[in-house]
């Protein structure tokens, strides 16, 4: 849903809902946040409006509750159809989509094993009002609710080096989207899917899930969704040392993300939308994979892929960075990097950072490693996951 086609849902113009959505910019009356929230199928108490005078004609600030819940003011707007609908499912739904939206965005700065648990249980509580729901329509809109929490299981499984269950939850939640019927759902957890194969090092298999999502998609595939899809397809050929194939997906994978902004706002599931700073981590993390060590330190790249907000990300992406370094012999800023990446994986019990971390050191061999080396190979030692 754009800011206007909002705005005409609630009676206002497109620049007043630019500064609704603009976190901390004004004050904003009560009935006005209340029509925004019935509009997108957002529980009138997630808004904060349960706590104030129920008279509807006082003004709030908004700037503490805008930024303090920025989860729900930055999900993607649910469809106008689906949010509009009167029967309880609506509501929920809309609810559980949003609370799943917060364990992402909390999952950047919160290490998985903290997670984890709560994530399980907010998918238990889905599968529970899903098998309350009515009828086939209701139980397809809650599996679709599910199969995103069911990927969201698997995304903290992964982070957390258990590559078993991340497959379990993965395919769990594809089902789950088959269930919904919904292709372009389907498509990014197969995708999602994919991109955890290109990292376990199986190419191929990552390969022939980017093809079935597209597939899934059609020809008419939202620019997040192919620029994605394009980035994913980069790095499982820089892993498989193909660079001619890697230089093509990232170079579709630039043409996409150009044309995002023109688009409406990512469509559900994306919780995040994709950019040039997106674009130069793929860059980085390929060139890091085919051992180009220009693609890992362009300053400007490597600037924009470590501005990111996503900690877990940054630390993989200050890795694939030290492995450039690596790479021209700058022993030392190779391996003052890496110390800061395993202390950001330590920091946020991340398994994944740790693991990528030993498979960094494996690629250094000297009978004689100086100190700094030295100094890593003991935090490694002393590390435990």
């Amino acid at each position: 849903m754009t800011q206007r086609q909002l705005g005409e849902a609630c009676g206002l113009s497109q620049s007043a809902m630019s500064r609704l959505e603009d976190r901390g910019a004004g004050t904003y009356n009560m009935s006005l946040l209340a029509s925004a929230a019935s509009h997108l199928g957002i529980p009138p108490n997630l808004v904060g409006l349960a706590d104030y005078d129920r008279n509807g004609n006082s003004t709030v600030e908004r700037r503490e509750f805008l930024a303090g819940v920025a989860a729900v003011a930055a999900t993607p707007a649910i469809p106008q159809h689906q949010a509009t609908r009167p029967d309880w499912d609506s509501g929920q739904a809309a609810a559980l989509r949003v609370a799943t939206a917060a364990f992402r965005r909390l999952d950047a700065n919160i290490g998985s094993r903290d997670l984890a648990d709560a994530a399980q249980a907010h998918l238990r509580l889905i599968q529970r009002v899903a098998s309350q729901a009515p009828d086939t329509s209701h139980k397809a809109r809650m599996a679709a609710v599910g199969s995103e929490a069911a990927s969201l299981v698997g995304w903290l499984a992964w982070d957390m080096a258990d590559h078993g269950s991340a497959r379990i939850w993965y395919g769990s939640a594809i089902k789950a989207a088959r269930t919904a019927g919904d292709p372009l759902l389907a498509a990014y957890q197969t995708g999602s899917l994919a991109q955890f194969e290109v990292e376990a090092g199986n190419t191929a298999e990552g390969l022939r899930l980017i093809t079935r999502a597209r597939r899934q998609l059609g020809p008419d595939l939202p620019a997040i969704a192919a620029a994605w899809l394009a980035s994913i397809e980069a790095v499982a050929h820089a892993t498989a040392d193909d660079e001619r194939a890697t230089e093509r997906a990232l170079s579709s994978c630039e043409q996409h993300t150009a044309r995002v902004p023109r688009e409406d706002p990512p469509p559900w599931p994306w919780v995040f939308s994709f950019d040039e700073r997106k674009v130069a981590s793929c860059r980085v993390v390929c060139g890091a994979r085919l051992g180009r060590s220009r693609w890992t330190l362009t300053s400007s790249e490597v600037a924009a892929a470590l501005s990111s907000g996503h900690e877990k990300q940054r630390a993989l992406l200050t890795l694939d960075v030290a492995t450039g370094h690596l790479s021209t012999s700058r022993i030392d800023s190779a391996f003052a990097l890496a110390t800061l990446a395993v202390h950001d994986g330590v920091r946020l019990r991340s398994g994944r950072v740790v693991e990528r971390a030993r498979a960094f050191r494996r690629t250094y061999t000297s009978p004689t490693p100086p100190g700094i080396v030295r100094d890593f190979d003991t935090l490694l030692h002393d590390t435990y996951l």
